[in-house]
């Protein structure tokens, strides 16, 4: 079974940058897909970026867009998204998800999913 644990959340002033962290356990390798979703408060996950493992092909939510990066390291087992110029609509939780056949920008098509790590942006 896949897990995910998710790191690297915290506070952060506007302007400011994170890097979030999903580690991947219970497989030797990265699944086929793994994607963030992000989660602010009495609203519905959004979908942010995902990447391929093989490929490495990426896709990014139009609000994340020229801000964000997505992108895996093999040796760690870990999918990480980098967060620049961090604003107050960015503040919430940050889900990983990942699946072994499939990948798009609903939750729908994610098999595993981590518990979530809290961003704070502080204005």
């Amino acid at each position: 079974q896949v897990q995910l644990i998710e790191s690297g959340g915290g506070l952060v002033q506007a302007g400011g940058s994170l890097r979030l962290s999903c580690a991947v356990s219970g497989r030797t390798s990265i699944p086929y897909s793994v994607a963030w979703f992000h989660q602010a408060s009495e609203e519905e996950r959004e979908f942010v970026a995902f990447i391929l493992r093989s490929s490495g092909g990426t896709m990014y939510g139009d609000s994340v867009k020229g801000r964000f990066t997505i992108g895996r390291d093999y040796s760690e087992n870990t999918v990480y998204l980098q967060m620049n110029n961090l604003q107050s609509e960015d503040a919430g939780v940050y889900f990983c998800a990942a699946a072994d056949t499939s990948v798009g920008t609903s939750e729908a098509w994610y098999d595993f999913w981590g518990q979530g790590t809290q961003v704070t942006v502080s204005s």
